[in-house]
């Protein structure tokens, strides 16, 4: 497969173009996600746009027909996604042109995204395999109707900029690469609770602004026990309001809690690799933290 990206491609009667995404105005940005359903506000692509980098593709007069974006976790590892094409480009090789532009940058690196049911068939020509289903599960939340409160082995309390250490630790341990870069980002856009044993953090969770209301994730854990704990002051300080949140778990004390708090799973996208797959990073073992949800379907 011939992976070398060419400067320009001829689509439909109209050459595109690439461009930085660094260099495209938000609004442009918001209008272009706005284009296929996407929820993200102009302040969702700044967030995007200082954690990773990307691309556009532009046709003759500058119009955002294309996206998409990485973001690099070490050396040998990125996700991947904002990967969005206009719907009437989709079928004439837009998306595998900005893939291959990406793939010249990622050169080496394993790679994990999440796939929409439109985008699987391209990163499956990509050599990209199926992983897990990611169930996003969102709704106006309730504090009521949350089920029984189980037994909490600590004690949960707000996150402050102290714990940033522990914190990517944990979440370096669940996501199975380090973080830093993204979880100290996250925490200054964002709320947390964790849940404490003297003084070892052994779960977090982080919401912040997205979309139509608030997101949460990460949410890094050992024990459905324990991301309950965590993500139970969330759905309480936001009830009434929507919230959400994308987890690979669709049983168990966890998704009972996304279920009966007013989250019902609204849509499934797929987890897929290249290179590594999800089982190589996983720590193993039956205490051993594991990522309950995700920061976003883009950034994994």
């Amino acid at each position: 497969m011939d992976l070398k990206p060419s400067g320009s491609l001829k689509i439909d009667t109209f050459s595109m173009r690439i461009g930085d995404i660094e260099g495209i105005e938000l609004d442009r940005l918001h209008a272009h996600s706005l284009s296929v359903g996407w929820p993200h506000r102009a302040e969702d692509w700044q967030f995007l746009r200082e954690s990773g980098r990307g691309f556009v593709a532009l046709d003759e007069i500058g119009r955002v027909l294309g996206s998409a974006m990485w973001f690099e976790h070490g050396a040998d590892f990125a996700t991947v996604g904002m990967v969005i094409t206009s719907p009437r480009l989709q079928t004439l090789g837009a998306g595998q042109w900005l893939m291959k532009r990406v793939f010249d940058k990622v050169a080496g690196r394993d790679l994990r995204l999440n796939a929409t049911r439109a985008a699987r068939r391209l990163y499956l020509s990509l050599d990209f395999q199926p992983e897990k289903t990611v169930y996003q599960c969102q709704g106006i939340v309730r504090a009521e109707g949350t089920g029984r409160l189980a037994e909490t082995r600590g004690d949960v309390r707000t996150l402050g900029e102290g714990d940033i250490p522990a914190a990517i630790t944990l979440d370096g341990a669940g996501f199975g690469v380090r973080r830093a870069a993204l979880i100290e980002k996250l925490f200054a856009h964002s709320a947390g609770y964790g849940l404490f044993k003297g003084d070892r953090l052994k779960a977090f969770a982080l919401c912040r602004p997205f979309g139509r209301g608030h997101v949460v994730g990460p949410v890094v854990a050992e024990s459905d026990a324990d991301a309950v704990a965590v993500v139970r002051p969330h759905v309480a300080d936001h009830s009434g309001s929507f919230l959400r949140i994308d987890t690979h778990m669709d049983n168990g004390d966890f998704a009972a809690l996304l279920s009966h708090s007013g989250m019902p799973v609204f849509d499934t996208v797929l987890t897929m690799s290249l290179g590594k797959r999800l089982a190589d990073f996983a720590a193993g073992g039956p205490a051993m933290p594991k990522t309950y949800a995700l920061a976003s379907q883009t950034l994994g």
